[in-house]
This record gives C-alpha cells, structure tokens and sequence, in this order.
C-alpha cells in the first residue's frame, strides 16, 4: 500500500506519450513507476479473494493475477515483434520468482524469526514441475543447435506448447483436487478460520474483483506506452534486450508477488510465500510462454518458437538446481535467502555488461 503515491505516474507517463513523444527515457521511467503500484493493487484484491481459500488456492490466485501484469507486458511486446524481449521476459520472470521474489522472502521472514518451516512434499512437488519446464526449454534449443532453423521447429514449438498446457491443468488437478492435503500448510491446520457473515464475503469478493478488473486494465494501457518506447531507450544505451526483458521488464512485471510473497513471509506464512513465488514460476515456465506461443500465431508478425537462446537456457536450468536444493529440505532462514539474491546479482551484473 506504501507505493500508491506512485500512482501520479499514471497521468505523467499519458501526458508524457502525448505531448513529448521523442523523449523515450522518461516515457519508459515513467510507465515503468506506474505499473508498480498497479500490480500491487492487483496484489492486495488477490490477497482478499485468497483468505478464505487457503495458501494452495490463494497462492495459485496471487500467482495467477501477478503474472497478469507480465502476460499483458508479454502479449503487447509480442504485437510489436520484440520476440527476443518476450523471451528474456520470461526467462526472467521465472529466474526472478526463483532467486529474487523467494530469496528476498526467506531474508525478510528469516530477519523476524530464526527460522521458518514450510511443507517440504508439497515444495518438491513444485520443484520437480521446475525441472519439467527446464527440460521443455532445453529440448527445442538443443534441436535447433543440432537442426539450424528448420521448418519443423515451428510445429516441435506448438506441440510442447500444448503438451505443458495440459500437464499444468494435470498439475492443478493434482494439488487442488485429488492431493490438497500435500499442499496444506501448518498455517491453516493451526489457525482457525474466521468466517464474514454471507453479507460482507460476497461485497468484499465484489470490490475485490472491481479493484482488479480496473488494474488490469490500466496496467495493459501502462504495458502499450512502455513498450512503445523500449526499442529505442535500448538502441541509445546499448542494453541488451537479454537484460531489459531478464530484468528489467521481468522485475516490473513480478512487482505483485514480490510485495505478496514477502509480506506472507514476514507473517510466518512460508507456504504462502513458497506458492507465490514457486507456483508463479512454474506457472509462467508451463501456461504464460506455451500461451505466449500459441498467440503469436494471431497476435505477432510471425510465429514464435520455444529455441530460446543458449544463455537463457542456462540461467534457467542454473535457478531450477539451486533453488530445488535449497527447498528440499522444507526449511527457510535468512542466510538461504542471502545465497538466492546473491545468485540473482551475478546473473544480472553479468547481462548488463553484455553489449547491446
């Protein structure tokens, strides 16, 4: 809620698309600071529909709406045929829910308690849909390595595509029908649910889904503008758009999970912090990129493959093995935390001094 003020944003970055169209920077620094409290409106609405459906739902919510902010950014850079921007977005998107949301929950939850447990079956069933999604990635990469561009990586692209769609519906099946019992936490077997009277539950589902229909929205008009002046910002700065689209776009659109997940951790809810930021990058590795995909067949001038760059394979297979490791035992502190972000920061130091 502290980031409201930022809202001001919003009428700067339209003024600032109209009437000084040539000056890009301050348009994408601008659009950049709007989006912000945006997302985190679409947290909190997220966070009121969540409380009375448990962590494993609530999470998959909290997920769900925060890569909503990254899908819009993602489908509206798609439109414009930046396809390598939309794959480091989402290279990025995962690698920054593994190593940045999650690692700076653990520090922020570790700092307040020595240490904080979560359930381990549930956090290895996570990671082994991690290292599903690292293998659907390195296979069209490796084909292309072996093959060049051929025609048939188009047709290997859509059929994993859809293979990952229906293994994420499985995998929903899974943890919220036939096994939500190895998702529960200790929180909701210990706290006592409170319950609204019909009244209240169904005004505050209401303005809930208004809050989050309204951001939305905005957050697609902030997606249009900030992207219009993306190529250009990255063509005078000489920034690679493995950078821009790894970190730079990838942290703008995971502002809602960062403020969920750590609030959730500052709590001693480390379920609810280990869905968000977990659950979202399995969640962006096996339903946003296979959607991303498929759309471009509609939305962008041509299709777009899953033959990610080499570099990008890399750093995802690189996040899926340290944070499996360090979530397998069920257990969270500050120092893991530490260890996570530091990962984070040698991967970004090192793209951003990779030339434009």
């Amino acid at each position: 809620m502290w980031m409201n003020w930022l809202l001001v944003f919003v009428p700067i970055a339209i003024a600032l698309e109209f009437l000084a169209p040539d000056h890009h920077l301050l348009i994408f620094a601008a659009s950049s600071l709007a989006i912000l409290p945006l997302a985190g409106r679409m947290s909190h609405a997220t966070e009121q529909l969540a409380e009375r459906m448990g962590e494993a739902v609530g999470g998959l919510l909290n997920a769900t709406f925060g890569n909503a902010a990254e899908l819009i950014i993602a489908l509206t850079a798609l439109r414009a045929g930046l396809y390598q921007v939309v794959e480091a977005s989402i290279v990025g998107s995962i690698i920054g829910n593994l190593l940045l949301v999650f690692g700076a929950a653990m520090l922020a939850g570790g700092i307040r308690y020595p240490e904080q447990a979560f359930n381990p079956r549930g956090a290895r069933s996570q990671a082994t849909m991690l290292i599903l999604s690292a293998i659907a990635l390195i296979l069209p990469a490796a084909f292309e390595a072996v093959e060049g561009k051929s025609a048939v990586l188009d047709p290997l692209s859509v059929s994993i595509a859809i293979v990952l769609l229906v293994v994420y519906a499985l995998y929903l099946v899974f943890s919220l029908v036939t096994h939500p019992a190895l998702f529960r936490s200790a929180h909701e077997a210990e706290m006592a649910i409170q319950e609204d009277t019909e009244h209240k539950a169904h005004a505050s589902t209401g303005a809930a889904l208004a809050i989050l229909a309204a951001a939305t929205a905005a957050v697609a008009w902030m997606s249009e503008i900030m992207v219009g002046s993306l190529a250009p910002v990255m063509h005078e700065y000489a920034l690679s758009d493995i950078f821009v689209g790894a970190f730079v776009v990838a942290i703008l659109g995971n502002a809602a999970e960062h403020a969920s997940a750590i609030t959730a951790a500052m709590k001693n809810r480390m379920d609810l912090s280990f869905s968000i930021a977990v659950g979202s990058s399995v969640q962006v590795a096996l339903f946003v990129a296979p959607v991303l995909v498929l759309a471009s067949h509609f939305l962008g001038p041509a299709p777009m493959d899953l033959a990610f760059r080499p570099a990008l394979v890399l750093i995802v297979i690189l996040s899926v093995l340290v944070t499996a490791q360090m979530a397998s035992d069920g257990h969270a502190d500050w120092f893991k935390g530490t260890q996570l972000l530091v990962v984070y920061l040698a991967l970004g130091l090192t793209f951003f001094f990779l030339p434009g």
